[in-house]
C-alpha cells in the first residue's frame, strides 16, 4: 500500500480534496437551509408533523437513484459534481430540518418565559437563548448528516464522479487491492477527523453542555 501511495499521490490527494468539497459544501448549504425550516416547524405547531414526514420521505430516497435523476430536472450531465453537492444538500436539509425542530422543541418553555420577561423580542430570543440551548441537539445532527454524506459521497463514484469512491470502482475493475485499501482508510479517517471537529467546536461553543 505504500508503494501505491508513493506512486500514485497525485491521484490520491486529487480524490481526497474532491472527497472533501462534496462531502462538506452541501453539509454547510444543508446546515444554513434547515435552520429557517426547523424553526418554522417549532413557530407553527401544525408544520412540525408534515415536515418529519417530509424529511423522512427525502432521506429514504435511494442516494445513487437520486444522483441519476437529478441531472434531468438541473439539465446539468451527468458527470457534473453539481449532482452530487444538490442530492447531498437535499440529504442534509432533510436530517438537520428535523433535528433543528426538535432541539429547539426541547428548550425549556421557562427559558424562552424568562427571556420574554426580561425584554427579548422573539429574534434576539431565538439567537440569544433558545439556539444557544438547543445547540447540543442540533450538532449532534450535524455530526450524523457529516458522518452520512462522507460515506455517501463514493456512491457517486458509480457515475464517475466520488472522490475517494473512484479508488474502489478502480481497484474493483483492476483487481487490485491497494486503491480499494487506501480509499476506506481515506475515507475513515476523513469522518473522523470531521467528526472530532465538530465535537470540538461544541465543546467550545457551548461548555455549559460539558459533562
Amino acid at each position: 500500500m505504500i508503494t501505491y501511495l508513493s506512486n500514485n499521490t497525485d491521484v490520491v490527494l486529487a480524490a481526497l480534496r474532491q472527497h472533501i468539497v462534496l462531502a462538506l459544501l452541501p453539509v454547510l448549504i444543508g446546515f444554513v437551509v434547515a435552520l429557517p425550516i426547523g424553526y418554522l416547524g417549532v413557530r407553527f405547531p401544525r408544520v412540525y408533523h408534515p415536515l418529519v414526514n417530509i424529511c423522512g420521505v427525502l432521506y429514504s430516497i435511494p442516494s445513487l437513484a437520486l444522483f441519476v435523476f437529478l441531472p434531468v430536472i438541473l439539465g446539468t450531465k451527468i458527470l457534473s459534481p453539481l449532482n452530487i453537492v444538490v442530492a447531498l444538500s437535499i440529504y442534509t436539509v432533510a436530517l438537520l430540518a428535523r433535528t433543528v425542530a426538535d432541539g429547539l422543541r426541547s428548550v425549556d418553555e421557562l427559558v424562552t418565559q424568562s427571556a420574554t420577561a426580561m425584554g427579548y423580542r422573539r429574534f434576539r430570543r431565538l439567537v440569544d437563548v433558545e439556539l444557544p440551548v438547543a445547540l447540543p441537539v442540533i450538532l449532534a445532527g450535524l455530526r450524523a448528516a457529516t458522518v452520512a454524506n462522507i460515506s455517501l459521497v463514493s456512491v457517486g463514484a458509480l457515475i464517475g464522479v466520488g472522490g475517494l469512491g473512484q479508488l474502489f470502482t478502480r481497484g474493483f475493475q483492476l483487481f487490485y487491492l491497494e486503491p480499494i485499501l487506501v480509499g476506506i482508510i481515506l475515507s475513515i479517517a476523513l469522518a473522523a477527523v470531521a467528526d472530532l471537529a465538530i465535537v470540538l467546536v461544541q465543546r467550545l461553543i457551548t461548555p455549559w453542555s460539558r459533562v
